[in-house]
């Protein structure tokens, strides 16, 4: 008679232990997910790794102090794009909102899509390089053959000159690689059920 109450609690004790573990696997699964989105949001919001920020409107101040700009391109293995800026550097006022361009230009006979990562160094200055607009935030297309201008427009901020580990940088390098990207799948059009010809 004493062995039943027993089993009934170690079998009540074994499921508390088998759900206590699937809820921490399930929570370890959720962390993982959500790291790499939270990690890219605290990049974009620090600087953090090079990461520049993104903005609406230009710089209402501008100081007397230049800042050189350098820009380099790359392509990753399985996109065949020739991609370089227009210009190797450009100087600019602190502040100052300037455009450049870099342009890509498909090789092969095929349509082909890419998605451009980016940073800047040194890592310190990422906070503070904004760009107005840029061909980085979207997907971009070439058909075969064709050649895009890639505009980028941006301004390096001038509380970059409060910064104690930012002030004394003279040059920033911006750096893009793109990425083959395959297109998003077109929603599939809902078909119309088929009338039976009895009914007609």
């Amino acid at each position: 008679m004493s062995e039943k109450p027993t089993e009934a609690r170690k079998t009540s004790t074994n499921m508390r232990i088998v759900v206590a573990c699937s809820a921490f696997v399930a929570s370890m699964v959720g962390v993982s997910y959500a790291a790499v989105p939270l990690y890219q949001l605290f990049c974009q919001v620090t600087g953090y790794g090079g990461t520049t920020q993104r903005v609406e409107q230009m710089s209402d101040t501008i100081l007397d102090r230049t800042i050189r700009v350098r820009f380099d391109s790359n392509v990753a293995a399985g996109l065949p794009w020739d991609f370089k800026p227009v210009q190797r550097e450009v100087e600019l006022k602190i502040g100052e909102t300037i455009q450049i361009s870099y342009t890509a230009e498909n090789k092969s006979d095929q349509t082909t899509y890419g998605q451009a990562t980016f940073n800047v160094t040194p890592m310190s200055a990422g906070a503070y390089f904004n760009k107005i607009q840029c061909f980085c935030f979207t997907e971009n297309e070439l058909k075969p053959g064709e050649k895009m201008d890639m505009p980028v427009v941006f301004f390096v901020d001038p509380a970059i000159v409060d910064d104690l580990d930012a002030k004394d940088v003279n040059t920033i390098t911006l750096s893009y690689t793109f990425f083959p990207h395959a297109p998003e799948n077109p929603v599939a059009a809902v078909a119309e059920p088929v009338q039976d010809r009895n009914t007609l």
